[in-house]
């Protein structure tokens, strides 16, 4: 089904609204930020809330005006005091009463005498603005609103304040608001009457105007009915949109996997740890999703550490008993190799296949591999995305395991997913997600997570200080170097910026290396992979004592003998990014520490950080408070990779209602899997409305 003809009006271009010329259109286009080569159009318009509202239902008496209050007044204009010639800097007063008292309206710098013609002598006009006091006496600077009494309902008792951008003014984008509220169609209701009433919710339609045109302040506050409403609606539109990539993904295109159990039983047996309460229950529900008939979306979130590399690798093996080979895709070269690293020996040792495969490496080596691929010696493919373009053939390829997914959005799951015709889809993070953000962006997903660290994992004791104490904090590093133990230091930028004092991840190096010669090394960014890799593997190798780096450890380092880790400039990081840090160490026999240094006096928000990062280790926590003290658009890293980033929804107000928006969603669904019949067809206007027509051809047909 295409669009329906009802909605043409919110789907025109801003061209074809009154007063909006080519200049104005490409400014708003620039500004909505509409996708690439298209205009921004009407309905871009009505999805742009306002901040707030001012209140200008005060109408009083001169008298009862008081200061910095905003007001409504009737004034009788008396006289005018242009500015002396060639004193532009001197305002032009108007001089006004009513039966109260008397007033000023100040004007600067106007010219052109248009204050004369908006303030007639010996007329009234109501004037809108905030009162303020000059010597003694009540004035007006540049009010907001003059008009004539006849046009007093023209004048916005109530007004919306909306975000504004370079070039736009409140006053031309309520004009614009106000043409396209008049020109919104009658939309059918997609939420059902029982719930509206419960909910005392008010009609789409009339939510947006009780937003855009409030009679009252009240009914536009974010937690107003109206917003509410609102709020659902994209919550629930985005809910039915990840319920639908779910049942094309899910929907009768897996295969019943059958196992024997003997491959699962070898690796577990060389395993050279027993298997968490967690991990076994993972490996349970993610062996039913390949039994059952359905492919399996399955996220499988684990703390850094608890060992979710042992979990895909029990799901890989049970799929060599099934048959099919599995693929295993990392974020970078560095990534992929530290898995292969980890998986490789316990494959040799159970008789799996088991190879890597990347971009760098030489072409006979590659094409060797990739005859191993394509007739099923191999088992376990390990790699980058790399692994999923052309030229790479599976003979019977049945599961895909992804780790840190949050790199990758909705549309690479899809793209994935097509590669092997009926594969299996597990993906990994390391990024403990709170519940609501797994919600927003993985409700696709049927979710496991480990909570407790494999046995064996040291406690890590967390201490903040100041730079100031440099001096003491080297004298220990070098004692306990001295012992045998191995270091982190981490700076947060390469390069000298003028914005932020941060101390070069160069200069520090070149400090330390004063004291401790050449048991130190630096990486950052801006070096090769190659030269990346050699210093790594020298630490790793225990050759360097100290290893200075800019963030680019961050995940997913293994090096079991370093247990200090020491953060330069801890207040710049957010949390999920010290926890991951953190996470670096505490991985081997000895007792860990990390010392948080940071330098000045803390912000707020940065004492919070710092407190909530000494006072537990849980990742879970942790998110759930990253959450509150920085709200939702960063927990999951990058802004742009396709998150759904809302407009209508706040976060920190309507959180609530994102359960409801998932539980409605899925019953819909399940009532109705083909959208069909009236509420059906509401559904789909809603995934319009919401520009998530790409759902749309999801919809199964019958």
């Amino acid at each position: 089904m295409s669009r329906p003809d009802s909605l043409s009006p919110l789907f025109r271009s801003l061209h074809s609204i009154k007063g909006v010329g080519d200049k104005l259109a490409a400014l708003l286009t620039k500004f909505f930020g509409a996708p690439d080569g298209q205009e921004a159009i009407a309905l871009d318009i009505l999805m742009h809330m306002p901040s707030g509202v001012v209140d200008r239902r005060r109408q009083v008496g001169i008298v009862d005006a008081g200061l910095n209050q905003i007001v409504t007044l009737l004034l009788h204009i008396d006289r005018h005091q242009p500015p002396p010639r060639g004193k532009p800097h001197v305002p032009h007063r108007v001089y006004a009463h009513d039966e109260t008292g008397e007033m000023q309206l100040v004007f600067f710098r106007a010219q052109g005498g248009w204050v004369e013609k908006a303030l007639p002598v010996g007329e009234e006009r109501y004037v809108s603005g905030t009162i303020g006091f000059f010597n003694g006496e009540k004035q007006i600077t540049h009010p907001d609103y003059i008009v004539e009494p006849e046009k007093f309902a023209t004048l916005p008792l109530v007004e919306p304040v909306y975000p504004l951008t370079q070039g736009l003014s409140s006053k031309a984008l309520a004009k614009l608001v106000r043409q396209v509220i008049e020109s919104v169609p009658a939309i059918p209701e997609w939420i059902d009457g029982a719930t509206l009433d419960q909910r005392k919710w008010p009609s789409f339609v009339d939510a947006m105007r009780m937003v855009h045109l409030p009679d009252a302040p009240g009914e536009a506050e974010l937690w107003s009915p109206a917003r509410q409403r609102l709020a659902y609606d994209e919550y629930f539109v985005g809910q039915l949109t990840l319920q639908l990539i779910r049942s094309t993904m899910v929907a009768d295109r897996g295969i019943s996997r059958e196992f024997t159990g003997e491959v699962t039983d070898r690796v577990s047996a060389l395993l050279p740890f027993a298997l968490t309460d967690g991990q076994k229950t993972a490996i349970n529900e993610i062996r039913a999703d390949l039994a059952s008939p359905d492919r399996m979306s399955r996220l499988l979130q684990g703390d850094v550490g608890a060992g979710k590399t042992v979990v895909a690798l029990m799901a890989m093996a049970a799929m060599v008993e099934s048959g099919a080979q599995s693929a295993m895709m990392a974020p970078t070269e560095l990534l992929a190799a530290q898995h292969f690293k980890t998986l490789k020996p316990l494959c040799d040792a159970a008789g799996l296949g088991c190879e890597l495969l990347t971009g760098k490496m030489k072409a006979a080596e590659r094409r060797a591999k990739l005859v191993g691929i394509a007739d099923g010696q191999t088992n376990i493919v390990v790699g980058t995305h790399a692994l999923f373009q052309s030229g790479v053939e599976f003979h019977n390829l049945g599961l895909t395991v992804v780790d840190e997914q949050h790199r990758f959005g909705v549309h690479q799951r899809l793209a994935l997913s097509g590669k092997g015709k009926h594969t299996d889809l597990l993906v990994m993070t390391a990024t403990p997600i709170p519940r609501t953000l797994v919600l927003t962006h993985f409700g696709d997903m049927e979710v496991s997570i480990l909570r407790e660290k494999p046995k064996g994992r040291q406690p890590i004791d967390t201490a903040v200080l100041s730079i100031g104490e440099y001096d003491r904090v080297i004298a220990r590093l070098q004692a306990r170097l001295h012992e045998g133990a191995q270091a982190f230091w981490v700076c947060p930028l390469v390069e000298e910026s003028e914005h932020l004092d941060v101390v070069a991840a160069e200069d520090r190096f070149a400090e330390l290396q004063k004291v401790f010669g050449d048991q130190v090394a630096l990486v950052h960014g801006r070096m090769s992979a190659t030269a990346k890799q050699e210093v790594m593997a020298r630490f790793a190798a225990n050759e360097l004592k100290l290893l200075v780096a800019t963030t680019v450890i961050e995940v997913g380092v293994d090096v079991p003998n370093a247990s200090i880790m020491i953060i330069e400039h801890a207040e710049r990081f957010g949390l999920a990014q010290l926890h991951q840090l953190r996470g670096r160490v505490g991985r081997g026999s000895a007792r860990s520490s990390c010392l948080l240094l940071f330098k000045g006096n803390l912000s707020e928000t940065a004492q919070a950080r710092l407190d909530t990062i000494k006072s537990t280790e849980d990742g879970f926590v942790i998110a759930e408070r990253d959450l509150e003290l920085r709200g939702q658009g960063d927990v999951l890293g990058t802004r742009q990779s396709g998150m759904p980033g809302y407009r209508l929804a706040v976060p920190d107000v309507h959180r609530h209602l994102l359960d409801f928006a998932h539980d409605d969603a899925k019953a819909l669904l399940s009532r109705n899997p083909s959208l069909t019949g009236p509420d059906g067809e509401a559904a789909r206007t809603a995934l319009y409305l919401f520009r998530k027509d790409l759902a749309i051809p999801l919809i199964r047909a019958g």
